[in-house]
């Protein structure tokens, strides 16, 4: 007889017992609900401090709306973006923020590559280096603009004085903010001294990636640095640069805190004596809150925003094309 025969069995096994309904619904909870309630406070702020604002001016640019005038209100359709087509205050700010944005956009990224480039090298106290570049974007925007604004004052400011140091105003100092493109180039330089550390650390970041041997084939076939740095460097950090050309086109074209404290009336939103270095977000600025027509202001806040997305795709497509083509 065999081992098995001889183990009793039991009569009546107890059958496996069931969850109850409260572990079922917990762990059901547990598993389904909870990751969304994890995720949920992003999507109510989003919701309430993002989608709804945007909503909401979309409405605004779709509407007369007045603060100065509360009878006239009622919906205008397209009327308010017509006008954007004749009017000359917007045109002007336009031409002044692409000036301002090619002449701070394109040096600060060449800038920055050419820093990032000298940093990925050896040096003595790199560790300084690095931080010393990226201590004008740690900087308040307001503190280093005010600073700016009186190096390049006419009477006593520094930029002037470095100019007669060349012979060049010595009878008349130059008042940067009575013309154009004196008071791009300053305001320009503003947007350069913040920002080229901070790409020239992203860009550095991007460099450290790329493996030393490729420098030292390069270097055996008789590359020279600079054509190191254009033909393996920039192709192989590709999507840093595109990602900072977004960045900047964004900035660039939003730009409001350095044209608005270089103004000596920053309250006026003005831009100068005659609109001068006006920028458009500063023109959205005072036709809504100083001019009081939040209808047209939102109107020209979709119009900044459709700019900026078409100038940023274009950009994009074209740090693609030149770094592939390369």
């Amino acid at each position: 007889m065999s081992l098995t025969q001889l183990r009793p069995t039991p009569q009546h096994a107890a059958p496996p017992k069931k969850p109850g309904w409260a572990k079922l619904w917990l762990y059901r909870f547990d598993t389904k609900l909870i990751p969304y309630i994890f995720i949920a406070p992003f999507f109510i702020l989003f919701a309430i401090f993002g989608l709804f604002p945007i909503i909401f001016n979309a409405i605004v640019s779709l509407r007369h709306w007045r603060l100065d005038d509360p009878e006239k209100t009622g919906w205008a359709g397209v009327e308010n973006f017509t006008k954007l087509l004749t009017d000359s205050d917007f045109w002007n700010a336009l031409y002044n923020t692409f000036g301002i944005f090619i002449l701070s956009s394109v040096p600060q990224l060449l800038a920055a590559l050419i820093i990032a480039n000298l940093l990925n090298r050896k040096l003595r106290a790199t560790t300084w280096w690095r931080i010393g570049v990226l201590l004008p974007y740690l900087t308040p925007v307001v503190a280093s603009t005010l600073v700016f604004a009186v190096f390049f004052s006419r009477d006593n400011g520094m930029a002037n004085w470095f100019l007669s140091l060349v012979g060049f105003g010595e009878e008349a100092p130059l008042d940067w903010r009575a013309f154009k493109w004196s008071s791009w180039i300053a305001i320009a330089t503003m947007v350069n001294w913040k920002w080229i550390g901070y790409n020239a650390l992203l860009y550095l970041s991007a460099m450290q990636s790329i493996p030393k041997d490729v420098y030292e084939a390069a270097a055996v076939d008789g590359a020279s640095p600079w054509r190191q740095l254009w033909q393996i460097t920039v192709p192989m950090i590709q999507p840093v640069v595109v990602f900072t050309v977004i960045l900047s086109t964004i900035g660039g074209l939003q730009l409001f805190n350095e044209p608005m404290m270089f103004d000596e009336n920053p309250q006026s939103a003005s831009g100068g004596s005659n609109g001068q270095f006006q920028t458009i977000a500063q023109l959205i600025y005072k036709v809504g809150w100083k001019d009081l027509n939040l209808g047209y202001a939102a109107a020209m806040s979709w119009a900044l925003f459709l700019i900026i997305l078409i100038v940023a795709g274009v950009n994009t497509l074209l740090t693609k094309r030149i770094g592939g083509d390369r």
